[in-house]
């Protein structure tokens, strides 16, 4: 190279503050990182080639930064940088959500996280190996402070494993909320409900967290992960006990369950953009205790017990705990019955 052999080399484009950070890290191995000062710092290294710097730098990102850092990694062709931000926010997305550096990203950069954080899931949630086929324990136990909890509320969000409410041995109800990251292999705790709540249904619809009802309740909370807040919303037309819910086509189903006067037979429907309930039918059959799930816009109801409401059809007094599954058409309203299960209750 001709600058080789010159006495003076003339450096155009790059500032005074990068050069000096630049030459303190050969120096030292060490760099000062700091936000009014990272281009400068990520334009000389870039441009001089001191890839240790960057490496150092795909060390050093935090939730202050890491927007920045993803922006200049893109201008300065800073592939591992740009592949570690992006890793970054994968791993913190729902504090990413809740600052407005992130927001200001490119809604196509914005989804390709999201997408990053559900595609990839190193802990498998809940420890199910599929490959081995078998259970496997968390790689991260339980807060010391949720041992001793039943009744709790759990649902999955953004690859998030949120636990919340429920009541301790003593019969004290809580309001406390814990959520798992998988990638990080860590449990926080986040903002408490506005109100103890105990057997209560968490469902996660479009983003959000509903938990509804619980012991005498009828209330219904919803969780903002961009805002760690909640805030109440309708609540249901009356406190149900025992009940059975799910997320369908960003609506929420609720039935079976016992009000404080009898058996509830009604389908209820919660639709959150418009924060209103719907009763729209009646069932000849009471349910309590199934499991709900939903697939596209079918709706399955598995193990629990049923009571015959028509007369003709029971005998007086007569309740089933149920061995077969059975599906609701949220669009025909059609009901149809499945192939039994081998054993009662104990499903999913």
């Amino acid at each position: 190279m001709r600058e080789s052999v010159e006495d003076c080399v003339h450096l155009h484009g790059l500032t005074v503050p990068g050069l000096e950070l630049v030459l303190e890290f050969i120096k030292t191995s060490k760099v000062k990182i700091a936000n009014e000062t990272l281009e400068d710092l990520v334009e000389t290294a870039s441009f001089l080639q001191v890839t240790s710097i960057l490496t150092q730098l795909s060390l050093e990102i935090q939730l202050e930064n890491c927007v920045k850092l993803y922006g200049l990694s893109e201008v300065y062709g800073a592939h591992d940088l740009h592949s570690a931000c992006l890793t970054y926010m994968r791993n913190h997305y729902h504090h990413m959500l809740r600052r407005s550096d992130f927001s200001s990203l490119p809604v196509d950069v914005r989804a390709q996280v999201k997408e990053l954080r559900m595609k990839e899931d190193p802990w498998s949630m809940l420890m199910y190996e599929e490959l081995e086929q078998r259970w496997k324990p968390l790689a991260n136990n339980l807060p010391t402070d949720m041992l001793n909890v039943r009744g709790y509320g759990s649902a999955v969000l953004d690859n998030y494993l949120f636990i919340v409410g429920g009541y301790r041995m003593t019969s004290q109800e809580i309001s406390a909320v814990h959520c798992y990251n998988p990638f990080r292999n860590e449990w926080s705790q986040l903002a408490s409900l506005n109100q103890k709540r105990s057997n209560f249904k968490l469902i996660a619809v479009q983003g959000k967290l509903y938990a509804v009802g619980g012991q005498c309740l009828g209330t219904v909370e919803c969780y903002s992960p961009e805002q760690d807040g909640w805030t109440c919303v309708s609540s249901m037309p009356d406190p149900l006990t025992e009940f059975s819910a799910c997320e369908c086509q960003g609506v929420i189903y609720i039935m079976g369950g016992y009000t404080s006067r009898d058996r509830n037979t009604d389908v209820l429907r919660y639709c959150p953009s418009a924060d209103a309930w719907t009763v729209f039918r009646s069932c000849s059959t009471h349910i309590r205790k199934q499991q709900m799930l939903s697939v596209e816009d079918t709706i399955y109801l598995v193990g629990g017990y049923t009571h015959e409401m028509e007369p003709r059809l029971r005998r007086p007094g007569e309740t089933e705990d149920v061995l077969t599954v059975q599906s609701y058409h949220v669009t025909t309203g059609e009901w149809l019955q499945l192939k039994e299960n081998s054993s009662k209750s104990a499903v999913l």
